[in-house]
């Protein structure tokens, strides 16, 4: 078998040029900087005697500093929204001996003079990431600057304290971003969106929830050697300078505080994101590649996570990696890193096509059930079956871009095989879903959603039984997963998210935004910017607190890619616009509306701009959609309904609701009233 060597160089692909998305109103809502540098936006508190602390704010036109005066005394500083880097200010002292130490947390939840969120380990205590003592032994000329493996990844409250009797002021305090070091601008997003919502108590809500996730993945691409040391610093501490892969450039991992490390699970959403806010597949590719340098030269099996976790034992997760080696193609094009991994590619599938039984399904070995935290992912289990489903399909597609027809055929053919004995051995007429496999009652919010987005259902009666059968785990703040006590998981809830708008149940989608994203968007416990790993029913950070994270609270990652399936969904449904073939050359425009009146949007590939913007009249009377596709493609536009049509002025008669258009810019109006 020919495997991948280590991989020590990156692709030689020169990346395509970027272009900023078109400036608007939506602008407002970018959490992302112009430039790389954050300030302090507010004193939070102050404890003991502390004077001037309003000199650090970023709207201060002082140069003096904060002083603190006395052992125990500090300071609070909020940055407003979720924040990543290394730290930088000036001290002066009226001794040498003066000490300073700094804590970091996400949530307003965990302020404390006297320790950070937990990020590298768990405890109940929450006290293993401690404290960053400042001495003077690291101050330079009277500044002093947070090492690479000091940084904090993601925090949003900084809190600075006195470890000694004399007073010590700081100024000009600064955080220098490391995430997307490739990025001058971080606000030069290469795609945008857009729309209002009636249904909810913040007009702008659709928005600014595009901007958390696409600003979420952002703080989640970071250079390949600032990943998290394992194991932890002894006795306590945190250190942010590990090797994440033997690749130069960024990665894209699953969160900025915790774990910082590829995880291909989490790409299957936060590869999505990457593409239409500021199309960065190097880093996807770049992690995929880290990947495949993880196969097992025995038996063709990925890892579970890069390193330098180095998790094993998930065959959902090696279905990831192979899936989002089909997403990087689509969406770039480049046939070259598929040549590059293909003998990995296909080692691994033979590997995931070994376990499929008698039944015609895989039937996963307890060794390789490990998946996002869920239970009971061993047996014939319907996640697994849907993504291996998904991975033969999109298998076929990338041998018949190699010229393989006979293995693309095969591939097929398999597909076709588990989908028949899927249907049979796990759609639940009666409950009008899928159970989590062939011998168990439970109905999964995972396999279900996934059925659904993957097409493993028949028909269409199927979809919509189950995105209505969905709704019955729903709570005020998102659905509850059968699958994992006590969890709402928005990385599954993004799935679920999909499986809706799928349906056409457009105002069923926004309804589940409202609950799930709603909640983490707007609670006091959140950053307010950017996205939850997930929560618990009663809405606490409680996320995997009895199944893993060991009752530590403050473990739970508040910038995770996996959770921003809203932002990619909202291109892909709500304005219906994706690529159905590499970079674009032929593209979908399906608008499902929502129950909203306008909404416009789009994203960059490397064969240009692609646009989307739809209006409703309030009657309902009249629909105008105007699309903007790169010249030399084509694509089909589906209508939401039936009736009179006009094309850039024309009469037009639609193929039913569908129309085929050539690339360019086009005016659709369609009068519904007939």
């Amino acid at each position: 078998m020919n495997v991948l060597l280590p991989l020590t160089i990156i692709l030689l692909l020169a990346a395509p040029a970027k272009t900023k998305a078109p400036a608007g109103p939506w602008d407002r809502f970018n959490f992302a900087p112009s430039s790389r540098s954050f300030v302090p936006k507010s004193v939070y508190t102050t404890a003991g005697e502390v004077t001037g602390a309003e000199n650090l704010l970023g709207n201060t036109s002082s140069t003096e500093g904060a002083t603190i005066n006395g052992n125990g005394s500090y300071l609070v500083l909020d940055f407003a929204q979720e924040v990543g880097g290394r730290l930088s200010f000036q001290i002066d002292s009226t001794t040498s001996s003066f000490g300073i130490s700094l804590s970091f947390t996400e949530s307003a939840m965990f302020i404390s003079p006297m320790r950070s969120d937990d990020s590298c380990s768990v405890s109940p205590a929450h006290d293993l990431d401690g404290v960053l003592y400042v001495s003077p032994f690291l101050i330079s000329n009277g500044t002093f600057t947070q090492t690479v493996g000091d940084q904090r990844g993601g925090f949003r409250f900084l809190t600075i304290v006195s470890n000694n009797d004399a007073p010590v002021t700081i100024s000009n305090l600064t955080l220098n971003a490391t995430f997307m070091p490739q990025l001058d601008d971080l606000s030069a997003y290469t795609g945008y969106f857009y729309a209002q919502d009636n249904g909810f108590h913040d007009l702008d809500f659709l928005t600014k929830l595009w901007y958390g996730g696409a600003y979420t993945v952002q703080m989640n691409t970071i250079d390949s050697h600032e990943a998290r040391q394992q194991p932890c610093p002894v006795p306590s501490g945190w250190a942010n300078n590990a090797t994440g892969g033997s690749v130069a450039g960024t990665i894209l991992v699953d969160g900025a505080k915790r774990d910082r490390n590829v995880w291909p699970g989490d790409m299957g959403i936060s590869t999505h994101t990457e593409l239409v806010s500021t199309f960065d597949l190097e880093s996807s590719k770049n992690s995929l590649l880290v990947m495949f340098s993880t196969q097992d030269p025995a038996t063709g099996a990925l890892q579970y996570s890069g390193p330098p976790i180095n998790a094993v034992g998930s065959d959902t997760y090696i279905c990831w990696s192979l899936i989002g080696t089909h997403s990087v193609y689509l969406y770039t094009g480049d046939l070259d890193f598929v040549e590059q991994v293909w003998a990995n590619y296909t080692y691994a599938l033979a590997f995931l096509q070994s376990q499929v039984d008698e039944t015609g399904l895989m039937n996963v070995p307890t060794s390789f059930a490990n998946d996002w935290g869920r239970a009971n992912g061993q047996g014939r289990n319907v996640a697994a079956n849907a993504l291996l489903y998904e991975t033969l399909i999109t298998a076929a597609e990338l041998a018949v871009a190699l010229g393989n027809t006979s293995l693309a055929e095969a591939y097929a053919t398999n597909a076709s095989s588990i989908k028949t004995a899927f249907n049979i051995l796990l759609w639940d007429e009666a409950a009008g879903l899928f159970k989590d496999n062939d011998v168990s009652t439970l109905h999964p919010q995972d396999g279900n959603s996934l059925a659904v987005l993957f097409n493993l259902t028949n028909n269409v009666s199927q979809i919509q039984a189950v995105s209505q059968g969905l709704t019955q785990f729903w709570t005020d703040i998102g659905p509850l997963s059968p699958e994992l006590n006590d969890t709402i998981i928005p990385f599954v809830g993004g799935f679920e998210l999909q499986t809706h708008f799928i349906a056409g149940q457009g105002e069923r989608a926004l309804d589940l935004l409202h609950r799930e994203w709603g909640y983490m968007l707007y609670t006091n416990l959140s950053v307010q910017s950017t996205m939850l790993e997930g929560f618990t029913a009663n809405g606490s950070l409680g996320y995997r607190a009895a199944a893993g994270y060991n009752f530590d609270y403050s473990y739970t990652s508040h910038a995770h890619g996996w959770s921003t399936g809203p932002t990619f969904s909202l291109i892909f449904y709500l304005l219906g616009l994706t690529v159905t073939s590499p970079q674009g050359a032929t593209w979908s425009v399906a608008p499902v509306l929502s129950g909203l009146t306008a909404a416009e949007g789009g994203f960059e590939t490397g064969l240009g701009w692609f646009g989307v913007n739809w209006t409703l009249t309030d009657d309902n009377a009249t629909f105008t959609l105007m699309i903007d596709t790169p010249s030399g493609t084509d694509g089909i536009v589906t209508l939401p309904s039936a009736g009179d049509v006009s094309v850039d002025g024309e009469g037009m008669t639609a193929n039913g609701t569908q129309l085929t258009l050539d690339g360019g810019s086009h005016v659709i109006v369609l009068d519904l009233a007939m």
